[in-house]
């Protein structure tokens, strides 16, 4: 699944659920979505706020240290945000089963 995360281009974001599919479990995106929450101890280096809800909500905010909070790396990248949920998400969306085959 991180060899799928750090994939993500800058400026473009993914979801939990298109990661499970990329996969080949399509209904496991809570799975992905806990190994995204423990991501930084393992792979600090690892993109993970480029990944959201199937909506574009920022819902693994909280696990982002205060020093380096989703929204402010997202924003760093040109995203913008309103409410906790990326403008444009759609625009933005980065399909990895579409992407990378």
């Amino acid at each position: 699944m991180y060899e799928i995360v750090v994939k993500i281009p800058y400026g473009r974001v993914t979801s939990y659920g298109a990661i499970a599919k990329a996969l080949g479990a399509a209904n496991s995106s809570r799975l992905v979505g806990y190994a995204m929450n423990d991501s930084h101890k393992f792979r600090p280096d690892l993109p993970a706020h480029r990944v959201v809800n199937r909506n574009g909500l920022l819902t693994g905010k909280h696990h982002f240290s205060p020093e380096s909070p989703m929204q402010t790396l997202l924003e760093a990248e040109g995203i913008h945000i309103k409410e906790d949920k990326i403008i444009q998400f759609k625009e933005l969306f980065w399909d990895p089963v579409i992407e990378l085959i």
